[in-house]
């Protein structure tokens, strides 16, 4: 009896431990991907784990860093074009882009972008039709991104991180056109605007295209960030152009290099 009640117990203590399993599995099958990764990030792991995961990264840094200098050093004075890969073809700042990026190639410069759609695309496609040079530095995105049909087959790139991307775009840019866009394209403008300010790399033209756009924030910028906190100097506010027109946006970028008796060199 007493051998017949303990093989009742381990069987029920194995029961549950079977279904405290099964409710675990069952439970990481719901979690959401990004849900996952928090958990994984608190997961212990050892000293290998960690310098082999941290080992690979390093590398795949490193490539993306090596292809970007090699392709891109070649290309000659460039101006990149920054703004929503949502907008559509139809919409009004598509076709300025388009107008801006023809205008600069007639100018001598060639254009980079993100090389996905919307105003990436926009810009790519007026330097292509213009038979000027067109870059794509694209990114591997969940959603949204896609390489356009318009960059040059010798000038895109993809990369897995976007720190590695933002150097090439400032880089090998000889100014920035930021069109009306989201986050990433806050992200790309603020970051040129930092460098520049604290003078990690020399001053080039950053032109806002859009007025309307583009004011609400820049009014926040003067009158708090500037007016209320000082918590910039004045003249960074001179680091910025805004314009409502391609000929106004080429513009900018033709006067400021003038200045220094500079032009492209294709």
């Amino acid at each position: 009896m007493e051998a017949t009640k303990e093989n009742v117990q381990r069987s029920d203590t194995q029961s549950t431990e079977r279904i405290a399993q099964d409710l675990s599995k069952r439970d990481e099958l719901l979690l959401t991907p990004d849900e996952q990764r928090i958990k994984d990030a608190f997961q212990d792991h050892n000293w290998n784990e960690i310098k082999t995961a941290d080992s690979w990264v390093i590398f795949k840094v490193m490539a993306e860093f090596v292809e970007g200098f090699d392709k891109l050093a070649k290309i000659g004075p460039c101006v990149s074009i920054f703004g929503s890969a949502r907008t559509k073809p139809d919409n009004p700042y598509y076709t300025m882009t388009e107008e801006i990026a023809a205008k600069l190639v007639r100018h001598g410069y060639g254009v980079i972008t993100g090389g996905g759609p919307g105003i990436m695309e926009a810009g790519n496609k007026g330097a292509f039709e213009q038979g000027g040079k067109s870059v794509g530095l694209n990114i591997t995105l969940p959603f949204e991104q896609h390489s356009n049909i318009y960059i040059d087959p010798d000038k895109s790139i993809n990369f897995d991180f976007f720190f590695v991307r933002k150097v090439m775009f400032v880089k090998y840019a000889q100014g920035f056109v930021v069109m009306p866009g989201g986050m990433g394209t806050l992200d790309e403008l603020f970051e040129a605007i930092t460098l520049i300010q604290t003078r990690k790399i020399a001053r080039f033209p950053i032109v806002l295209v859009g007025r309307s756009y583009w004011q609400g924030l820049i009014d926040w910028i003067t009158d708090v960030m500037l007016g209320q906190e000082h918590n910039i100097n004045p003249e960074d506010m001179k680091l910025i152009s805004i314009v409502d027109t391609p000929t106004d946006a080429v513009k900018v970028i033709d006067d400021f290099y003038s200045k220094y008796l500079l032009k492209p060199n294709f």
